[in-house]
């Protein structure tokens, strides 16, 4: 008798989770004790520091969330009743899995090295390519309260779903690339700052069009 194979996307999930808990053991036993960054500001330079404890704690609840969330929704997955179900799913857990860890390393990365501002090359690069990582996946994720746009409408609206998450895809993948080409040479930290208000833009456009659709919508649900 044999076993049901076990996901590639399952063992990414697996492994990230583990390897942020073991690096949080590690940052709480031996990191280093000055003062570390835990969050940056608007103008993306440091507003806040915390010990190397509190850098633990921060990555070992992603590691927590990284398996919770990408677990569960593999666990879904594998219940769904056909393959174009079970594949809009894993591509949910393909989105929480390549966020979660890209904002643990990232995010680890700056508070251990003691990066006093994200408002550079780098750091806005790295964060074009998370966005441009996001932007490929998230227009694949089928109906799930975890991942994608998951306003009441695309809830209540198949149609209104897969237009808001289509139109969430292409605006990160636009963001994105377009920050990897500016970020050698754009100016700081005004190219940043315009970054973080193309997201949030790109996120109220998204949840603007899963209302338009769903209110137009003859087979949506009522609330």
């Amino acid at each position: 008798m044999s076993g049901r194979r076990i996901h590639p996307a399952d063992v990414g999930t697996a492994l990230s989770a583990i390897g942020m808990a073991v690096a949080a053991v590690w940052i709480a036993l031996a990191g280093p004790t000055r003062s570390l960054p835990v969050h940056y500001g608007w103008d993306g330079t440091v507003d806040a520091f915390g010990t190397r404890e509190t850098v633990a704690f921060m990555l070992g609840l992603i590691a927590f969330l990284t398996a919770a969330l990408g677990m569960g929704m593999g666990i879904a997955a594998r219940a769904a009743a056909d393959a174009s179900r079970a594949r809009a799913l894993r591509a949910g857990q393909l989105l929480i899995l390549v966020a979660m860890t890209a904002v643990a390393v990232l995010a680890t990365a700056a508070s251990v090295m003691g990066v006093t501002t994200i408002a550079d090359e780098a750091p806005t690069a790295g964060l074009g390519l998370l966005l441009l990582l996001i932007g490929a996946v998230v227009g694949r994720v089928g109906p799930n309260p975890i991942a994608g746009v998951r306003t009441p409408w695309a809830l209540k609206s198949r149609r209104a779903w897969d237009r808001s998450n289509r139109l969430a895809g292409r605006l990160f993948s636009l963001i994105g690339l377009s920050t990897l080409v500016a970020a050698p040479f754009a100016p700081q930290p005004l190219t940043f700052q315009i970054v973080i208000a193309a997201i949030l833009l790109a996120a109220a456009a998204s949840i603007f069009e899963s209302w338009r659709v769903w209110d137009k919508d003859p087979d949506r649900q009522p609330f």
